[in-house]
């Protein structure tokens, strides 16, 4: 039981704050966020391709070595074969045995420039991927900024057309609470006549009203006579 209703606790806090979110501020939230993804994918970005940079430098390097311990272990040998002719067994013990070093020597700095290139190998598709990345991500980012404008605009014509909402409603407002409508004078009308009907047909059916009825059938019998009168006096028929 309390677990649902901490469920419903939950559903109903969530429920009340996204609709106290402002739309507006969400988007810039959206927007903020994407631009800092992008900041980090574009350092990570930086740091591969840094680190092939790197192994670039250390190739070159790498080869030099290379090559200077194959021209050393070369002059050594040169040397060895002179002494040989020349019958020195001294120089030929000493440049024979500094051929060897460097061939030693020789035999690390190509093994080194092996690895190193193996490497370079990598490090130049992580840094592809890795600019294809950023790439990738500035399209999103452009297209989360054409979003933004036209969530914006829409946002506007939102709000504009609550406002008219609320206009029309207060007046819609006013009309039902200060003005009476034609249904209703109408009806204010025809009450008022059905009610005078009804008191002229009941002063009728009463003694009062009978009299009236007869001073005024007399009145205008009074108001004949006189009329047939003055006819006479003016000498019309």
């Amino acid at each position: 039981m309390l677990r649902r209703i901490w469920g419903y606790l939950k559903a109903l806090f969530r429920s009340t704050a996204e609709r106290a979110m402002n739309p507006e501020i969400e988007i810039e939230q959206a927007i903020q966020e994407a631009r800092k993804q992008d900041q980090a994918l574009r350092n990570q970005a930086a740091k591969v391709i840094a680190h092939r940079a790197q192994l670039e430098r250390k190739l070159e390097k790498s080869a030099d070595d290379v090559g200077e311990a194959r021209e050393m272990a070369k002059k050594a040998l040169l040397k060895a074969e002179e002494g040989k002719n020349a019958g020195d067994a001294e120089a030929v013990d000493k440049w024979t045995r500094a051929a060897q070093s460097l061939a030693l020597k020789l035999q690390a700095a190509e093994n080194n420039l092996n690895g190193l290139k193996s490497q370079y190998e990598t490090a130049v598709t992580q840094a592809d991927d890795a600019k294809s990345a950023v790439e990738t991500n500035a399209m999103r980012l452009q297209e989360l900024a054409a979003k933004r404008m036209e969530l914006l605009g829409r946002l506007e014509q939102a709000k504009m057309q609550e406002a008219v909402n609320s206009a029309v409603e207060s007046m819609s407002a006013t009309l039902d609470v200060d003005a009476p409508t034609l249904d209703n004078v109408e009806s204010k009308i025809e009450e008022r006549l059905a009610k005078a009907s009804a008191n002229a047909e009941l002063r009728e059916s009463t003694p009062e009203g009978a009299e009236a009825e007869l001073r005024e059938a007399i009145n205008m019998a009074s108001a004949d006579s006189k009329l047939e009168e003055l006819k006479a006096e003016l000498g019309l028929a």
